[in-house]
Formats: C-alpha cells, sequence, structure tokens
C-alpha cells in the first residue's frame, strides 16, 4: 500500500514569489524523505547547476485527497546543504528561536480576491458594479459571491489541521478573508502558506483564480491587505510594553515596508482604510493607522497591536521575522519581558 505526499515549496519568482507542488507517491508509514526539482524552472538555478533541495519543514492531512495522503510543506536548500537564498523561513528560524523566551504569537488576516475571464468575480462584463459598502460581510447573491468556494477552503483547512480562527468576506465583490492563528511565527507562516496552497487548488475546480494582489482594481476600491496581529507575553500582561512596541516600529518603517510585499505604494495611499506607506502612525480604534491599538486592549490595560501594513501578497516568514525582531528587541533593552 502507499500514499500521496504533496511536496509544496516557494519559488524564486520576482517581485513576488509563487508556490509549486509535486506529488511523491510513498510506501505507508514511511517516513517524508528529502526530495529534488529543477530549480532551473523555477527561478531559482541556472540551467548548467539546476538541481534544488525539499526538506520537509511541515505536514498536514491532505483535505483534497483525503485517505492518508499529506500535504507537506519544504523549505528550499541548495545541494551543499546551505538554505537556498529565497528560503526565507531560515531567516526566521534563528530570530523566532532567539526570542522564544518572549512567547510572540500572531494572527494574520489573509485577504484575496477571486477573478474569473479576466475580472473580479461579481463585477458585470462591462462597467463596475455598485460602489463598495453592502458587499463587507455582506449576505444575498447580489451582494456576496464566490461562497462555494470558500466555504469548501475553510472546510479543507479544518480537516488539514491548520490554525484557521474564521472567514468573512470583503469590501469588493469577490473579495475575501480568512485569518491564520493565533501561533508561534513559525506556525503561523507555515499554515498561511498552505492555506494559500489550498485556496489556489480548490479554486481550480471552480474555474476561478484567486490572486493576493494588493490593488486588484484601481480607483476607489479597496485593496488586499495582510493585518498581522502581534502579540508577546509582556504584551499580554501590560498596556506598557504595547507602546514600547509601537515606538519601536516608528524607528523601523523603512525596513518593514521593504518586508510587506511588492506593490504596497499602490496600496497604502491614505485612502480605503490605510495610513500613507512612507509615513508611520498609530492610534487607538483607528484604522486608518499604520498601527492599531483595539479599543478593547486599551480598555483591559493589555493584549496586542496590528500592524495594517502588510499586503495580502507578504512572504509571512518576512513579516513574522521583523516583527519579532523589532519588538522584541526593544521590549528586552527596555526590561519588559
Amino acid at each position: 500500500m502507499t500514499y500521496k505526499a504533496e511536496y509544496i515549496w516557494i519559488d524564486g519568482t520576482e517581485p513576488t514569489a509563487k508556490l509549486r507542488s509535486k506529488t511523491k507517491i510513498l510506501p505507508d508509514g514511511a517516513e517524508l524523505p528529502t526530495w529534488g526539482f529543477d530549480g532551473s524552472s523555477t527561478n531559482q538555478a541556472p540551467g548548467e547547476n539546476s538541481d534544488c533541495v525539499l526538506k520537509p519543514v511541515f505536514s498536514c492531512p491532505d483535505p483534497i485527497r483525503g485517505g492518508d495522503d499529506k500535504l507537506v510543506l519544504c523549505e528550499v536548500f541548495l545541494p551543499d546543504g546551505t538554505p537556498h537564498p529565497t528560503n526565507n523561513r531560515a531567516k526566521l528560524r534563528p530570530i523566532a528561536e532567539r526570542f522564544a523566551d518572549q512567547d510572540p504569537w500572531f494572527g494574520i488576516e489573509q485577504e484575496y480576491t477571486f477573478f474569473q475571464a479576466g475580472r473580479p468575480l461579481g463585477f458585470p462584463d462591462t462597467g463596475f458594479p455598485a460602489p463598495q459598502g453592502p458587499y463587507y460581510c455582506g449576505v444575498g447573491a447580489d451582494e456576496v459571491f464566490g461562497r462555494e468556494i470558500v466555504e469548501r477552503h475553510l472546510d479543507a483547512c479544518l480537516t488539514a489541521g491548520l490554525p484557521i480562527s474564521g472567514i468573512n468576506a470583503e469590501v469588493m465583490p469577490g473579495q475575501w478573508e480568512f485569518q491564520v492563528g493565533p501561533g508561534g511565527p513559525l506556525e503561523v507562516a507555515d499554515a498561511l502558506w498552505v492555506a494559500r496552497w489550498l485556496l489556489y487548488r480548490i479554486a481550480e475546480d471552480f474555474k476561478v483564480a484567486a490572486t493576493l494582489d494588493p490593488k486588484p482594481v484601481k480607483g476607489d476600491w479597496n485593496g488586499a491587505g495582510a493585518h498581522t496581529n502581534f502579540s508577546t507575553k509582556a504584551m499580554r500582561e501590560a498596556y506598557e510594553p504595547i507602546i514600547t512596541a509601537c515606538e519601536a516600529l516608528g524607528e523601523k518603517v523603512k525596513e518593514h515596508i521593504a518586508a510587506y510585499g511588492h506593490g504596497i505604494e499602490d496600496r497604502l495611499t491614505g485612502l480605503h482604510e490605510t495610513a500613507p506607506w512612507n509615513e508611520f502612525s498609530y492610534g487607538v480604534s483607528n484604522r486608518g493607522a499604520s498601527i492599531r491599538i483595539p479599543w478593547q486592549v486599551e480598555v483591559d490595560r493589555k493584549g496586542y497591536l496590528e500592524d495594517r501594513r502588510p499586503n495580502a501578497n507578504c512572504d509571512p516568514y518576512e513579516v513574522t521575522r521583523v516583527l519579532v525582531d523589532t519588538c522584541c528587541t526593544a521590549l528586552e533593552k527596555a526590561g519588559q519581558v
């Protein structure tokens, strides 16, 4: 008897990496082996030296194939055993380990947009639908588009055991969101990449494409982000460390913007519930700020912050890495751990 293992990895496409996958047949009970692929076909190697290595780092039940089949998320290595330059998970690992005692948690809100025949799902063949407003958390065939795909995706993520915590329709027709977390940086980032793969794969069955484009429709329409909720043990116990973290983020704007996804200037304009990409601000309940402190956090004097800047197309390994590095370093220096 055998089982199917779908090996998933992140390629070297620029400016935004893509997911790739292929299937390996393994004997029942066999451990997941190291495997390889042609890096010259994924923007990760030249043709004359094309071998790249796949090392499994996370696996879960395959909710599409069922049975004993698995989804296998991998890191990409060079044949000499060093991490591939595109392997951002390898860059996160030492940061996550260094600050593990601060117990950083994340919850990432992944927005995305369905497209069919070159237009957002729910848009008429010509022109535009009614202005945004009724679509957010809407109900009814005239306001919500793609729900069957979304429900299939949610069920698949739950069957796979991913830490999915919710879904909702977003502000533009055909635009949705799912939330991953709470959990540690590696756990949440791994789960988000697998959840993205499942979204693309399930949408295939409906002949629909899911895109993480941060500004899928130009003009007076909301973009698509990956709002990132972050806390440490100290932040979950007191309010002062939250302010320390916010102040530290304000000192490293360029570093964070560079890690938050391509095309961020198109989305973070200061309109449509965003702060300008090149300005920093934080405030309670303020969705027009770079960092929002939820109202209940101020009331409770403890909790978390929401970084509203990451794009939908961000690499969660990069987002979690810079947030942990910046905030935990500042908290350590302030003695607020």
